[in-house]
C-alpha cells in the first residue's frame, strides 16, 4: 500500500477541492454563511491569500496562496471545517470510529490539493474554479451562481460579465 505524500511549499499557490461526506447533500449552499464565517476566522488567524473559490452544494474548491515562509495549509482546513462543522447537527449515519472521535461525519476525512507551478497553471485553475457551476449543471451561466469569487473577478475587471458564455445557446455540451 502507497503512502500519499502531501507537498509542503512555503510561500506556495495550492489548488484545493474539499467534500463533504454525502455527496448528495446541499449543505455547503444551504449553509454558506456559517462556512464564510468559519474561513473567515482561520483566515483572520492564519492568514492566506485566496485567489478564487468557489462553494457548490457538496464540496468546494479554493485557490491559495500562502504567506512566505508558510506551507501549512493541512491546519488551516482542519480547523474550518471544524469551525463549520461545530455549528451543525451531526450526519444521521456516521461510523462508530466517528462517533468515538467525536466527528459530526460532516465531510470526507481527506481532500485533493495540488501545487500550482505556473502562472499557466494559476490561469487553467481559476477557470476551472469558475466554471464548474455550469460544468455542474447548477447553472447555464456562470454569472448565475452566486458562491464563486467569479464575481469578484468582474467587479475589478479582470473578466467580463458574459465570460464562459450561455450554455443554454450550447444544450447537452456541459455537464460530467
Amino acid at each position: 500500500m502507497s503512502t500519499y505524500r502531501r507537498v509542503f511549499l512555503p510561500g506556495g499557490t495550492f489548488f484545493f477541492t474539499v467534500t463533504l461526506a454525502d455527496r448528495r447533500a446541499d449543505t455547503l449552499v444551504r449553509h454558506v454563511d456559517v462556512l464564510r464565517r468559519a474561513y473567515r476566522t482561520v483566515q483572520e488567524r492564519l492568514p492566506f491569500e485566496t485567489i478564487a473559490i468557489c462553494v457548490l452544494p457538496d464540496h468546494l474548491h479554493a485557490l491559495w496562496r500562502l504567506p512566505n515562509g508558510d506551507g501549512e495549509y493541512p491546519r488551516r482546513w482542519s480547523l474550518i471545517k471544524a469551525g463549520f462543522s461545530r455549528s451543525l447537527p451531526a450526519a444521521p449515519s456516521r461510523s462508530a470510529p466517528k462517533v468515538e472521535r467525536r466527528e459530526k461525519g460532516i465531510w470526507q476525512r481527506r481532500y485533493w490539493e495540488h501545487t500550482v507551478r505556473s502562472d499557466a497553471d494559476l490561469d487553467r485553475h481559476i477557470d476551472y474554479v469558475h466554471f464548474n457551476p455550469v460544468r455542474h449543471g447548477l447553472v447555464p451561466r456562470v454569472a448565475d451562481w452566486p458562491h464563486s469569487s467569479f464575481h469578484r473577478y468582474v467587479s475589478r475587471g479582470h473578466l467580463p460579465p458574459d465570460w464562459g458564455g450561455d450554455m443554454r445557446d450550447m444544450p447537452g455540451t456541459y455537464g460530467e
